[in-house]
């Protein structure tokens, strides 16, 4: 019975062992659990192209776009370094971000919906450009030093196939691009790929800025392999 119970014992400690298992810091855990907010960062982080969508409609431009988990040691949640730059223009990205993922409080959500918080960086942006490559530039940065972009905030939920889908609320994020009043931003969020359909329009609702046919779709990609064609590439969100 001794014996019974003692290989019991090691059996247990060998399950509890695969279920933590070893990962490396920052990297989202590939057992957690589908519709957490881990199995979603995990989902995000990567590094991005628009370049099959540009080949077959010219209204779409190639843009590059790169996610790295930053602050890996907190305990809040997931926080992501987001850049995306125009093809012939790597090293002066158009937008920059910082998103903190969170279960959403926010009584008028469903249950499971998580919550995107987006930041601007201090300062200058491009001094952190390309620190998606190197994610522990962000050690010298606190998260009190990033600006909340108020209303900005995206809420996705989980859907029964695995993707995650939700948009920003309304009319609330506030935005001044090209003559607008305010953005809206939708995303489809899947293993492979993320859409994103980012616009501005102005007080009488008229769109100003922004793709006009539909989402960008951007395809993960690894390694990421930059294409070069200034010509074909233009800023577009906010």
């Amino acid at each position: 019975m001794r014996r019974m119970l003692c290989m019991l014992c090691m059996l247990c400690m060998i399950c509890m062992l695969g279920l933590t298992g070893c990962r490396t810091p920052g990297q989202a855990d590939p057992k957690a659990p589908a519709g957490s907010v881990e199995s979603l960062a995990g989902m995000m982080v990567g590094s991005y192209t628009s370049d099959a969508q540009a080949k077959t409609d010219p209204d779409f431009k190639v843009i590059e776009l790169h996610m790295a988990p930053i602050w890996s040691s907190r305990k809040d949640g997931p926080w992501l370094y987001i850049e995306q730059a125009a093809a012939g223009s790597l090293d002066k990205p158009y937008r920059q971000r910082v998103y903190h993922l969170s279960v959403s409080q926010n009584p008028e959500k469903s249950p499971g919906t998580v919550e995107s918080v987006v930041f601007e960086l201090p300062g200058d942006p491009l001094t952190m450009a390309g620190a998606w490559q190197d994610p522990k530039r962000f050690d010298t940065m606190v998260p009190e030093a990033l600006q909340a972009r108020e209303g900005c905030t995206v809420y996705v939920v989980p859907n029964a196939d695995g993707t995650w889908t939700g948009s920003t609320d309304g009319e609330l994020c506030r935005s001044t691009l090209r003559g607008a009043t305010y953005a809206t931003s939708e995303v489809t969020i899947t293993a492979t790929e993320l859409r994103s359909w980012d616009r501005g329009f102005d007080k009488d609702g008229k769109q100003v800025w922004g793709a006009v046919k539909g989402a960008y779709r951007f395809v993960k990609k690894t390694p990421a392999a930059p294409t070069a064609d200034p010509d074909r590439a233009k800023p577009m969100g906010t």
